[in-house]
Formats: structure tokens, C-alpha cells, sequence
């Protein structure tokens, strides 16, 4: 998955503007306009190192004339004290743009890393981890993209590109089976429709109705095994529902498709990296 250009210079400019402000003070009080300098951007934790094409894009913004020179490929795992990028140019430039573009890598970086775990965890099994619409506001594009590269798979971008049937639909539209027969009347026949469930009278409901897809949401392990049963590969399945690394191994053996997981964008940790200017 890519970023539209478009859209990562906007999110670029609005950060930049956001910390900037008026004027760097202390950068420009303290260092000259013509003085130049080399940086290197470190690992302070073993993790996936993402968005290195963002941390580029950052300090050329600034300054076009920034060399970033990335030392580890797009979603490699590495290891505290490894060096991932260099950066050379104007200091002023390249320390007005530092948090900014530290800010970036070490979020998509972080979301990356705690999608490699879930993947690596579900290993031999046939289930996918995918993420869900819980990202930052605003950032959606990278939050999505740190997930591909760490390995998951994306759900829907947003409510235009896909039919997702929740609790709170189905209160409003009268209840499973009528409201998958009004999103099969409404939408293309080329989007899928996919509807959450909580019970197995319910999954039922929703083959007879020929939903797409049926979300298996916090059910027990024994409900989706018998679940997966009933559904007997009439449909695609998903799970969805406080899955965490303790548990989801044991989930993806349940045989479902998809396993969905908020916590990758929604909660993971910023993978800690710094950028410190060498002695020269």
C-alpha cells in the first residue's frame, strides 16, 4: 500500500505548520542559516522500522536540498542501537524538521511493529490480521499503511469503500436479516456486505439473508468454532472483540478468515528512535 502524494503533503504541512508556528526560536537563534551538518537516526528498541518515505518527505519540505539516505529496508525488523537513516544538510533545516519527522516514523513505525507481533503470533494458520477505522483523525492514510507493513492487511479505508453492518445498524434497521437484504437492494454488486453478529441464531440469520462476510464479534472460542461450523465456507469470517497477543493464536486456529484488531492503531506503542547530529 502507498501514500497518495497528495494526501501525505497536506498531513506533512499541516504538522510542520502545527510545530513551527511562526519561526523555529531556538534553531534560529542559535545556529546560522549557512551552517551545514550530518545526523543519523537511531534505534532506542528492537522493532519494525516504517516510514522512511515520510521521514524523507518531512525534511525536504523544509529544505529541498536534504539528503535522506534510508540504511534499512521498509519494514525491517531491527535490533536497539542500529543506525536506519542518515541525514545531511542544512542544520537549520534538518533541526527545525527533526520531531516532526521523528513524531511520524516512530508512530507508523510502532503500529508496524505491534502488527509483525499479531502476524508473527497467527504463523501457520490461514487467518489475516487486518485493522479497523480506530486510527488518529487525520492520519488514516499512514496509520493504514504502517499496518501493510507490518505485515496485515487493511479493512475498509473508510464508510465509502465497503458495507460493514454493526450492532447499532441493526437495532436501527429491525434487526440482522433485514438489514443485509437492504444493503444487497442498495449498494453495486461489486461491494461486499459484511454484517457483525453476537450469536450463532444470529450468524443463521445472516447465511440465510447471503451476507458476504459475517464479523464474529466477542464471541467465546467455542461459539466460533461452531460458528465456522455452521457457516461451512458459505461466507468469508471475521473476528473482532478484545483480541490480544495472548489470545489470538488460539483464535486464528478457530479457522476464520479475518481477525481484526483495533489496538494496532489505536494503542500501539511509538517505537522509540532519536536523531543525533555527528561530531564532525
Amino acid at each position: 500500500m502507498g501514500i497518495p502524494e497528495a494526501a501525505l503533503k497536506e498531513i506533512i504541512a499541516r504538522a510542520l505548520a502545527e510545530d513551527i508556528g511562526s519561526g523555529d526560536l531556538t534553531t534560529t537563534a542559535t545556529v546560522d542559516a549557512v551552517a551545514e551538518c550530518r545526523a543519523e537516526i537511531v534505534a532506542k528498541a528492537d522493532g519494525v522500522i516504517a516510514g522512511m518515505p515520510v521521514a524523507k518527505t518531512t525534511f525536504k519540505t523544509l529544505n529541498s536540498g536534504v539528503e535522506f539516505e534510508p540504511l534499512v529496508r521498509e519494514g525491517a525488523w531491527v535490533s536497539e542501537g542500529t543506525v536506519v537513516a542518515r541525514v545531511a544538510g542544512n542544520a537549520r533545516g534538518i533541526l527545525t524538521a527533526e520531531r516532526t519527522a521523528l513524531n511520524f516514523l516512530q508512530r507508523i513505525s510502532g503500529i508496524a511493529t505491534l502488527t509483525a507481533e499479531y502476524v508473527q503470533a497467527i504463523d501457520g494458520t490461514k487467518a489475516r490480521i487486518v485493522d479497523t477505522r480506530k486510527t488518529a483523525p487525520g492520519l488514516r492514510v499512514l496509520d493504514k499503511y504502517a499496518v501493510h507493513a507490518g505485515g496485515g492487511f487493511n479493512h475498509r479505508i473508510g464508510l465509502f469503500d465497503g458495507v460493514l453492518i454493526k450492532d447499532n445498524h441493526l437495532r436501527a434497521a429491525g434487526g440482522v436479516g433485514e438489514a443485509v437484504r437492504r444493503a444487497k437492494t442498495a449498494v453495486h454488486h461489486m461491494v461486499k456486505v459484511e454484517v457483525e453478529v453476537q450469536t450463532l441464531d444470529e450468524v443463521e440469520e445472516a447465511l440465510d439473508a447471503e451476507a458476504d462476510l459475517i464479523l464474529l464479534d466477542n464471541m467465546t472460542l467455542d461459539e466460533i468454532r461452531e460458528a465456522v461450523e455452521i457457516i461451512g465456507g458459505r461466507c468469508q469470517t471475521e473476528v473482532s472483540g478484545g483480541i490480544s497477543l495472548d489470545t489470538v493464536s488460539a483464535t486464528a486456529e478457530c479457522g476464520v478468515d479475518f481477525i481484526s484488531v483495533g489496538a494496532l492503531t489505536h494503542s500501539a506503542p511509538a517505537l522509540d528512535l532519536s536523531l543525533e547530529i555527528a561530531d564532525d
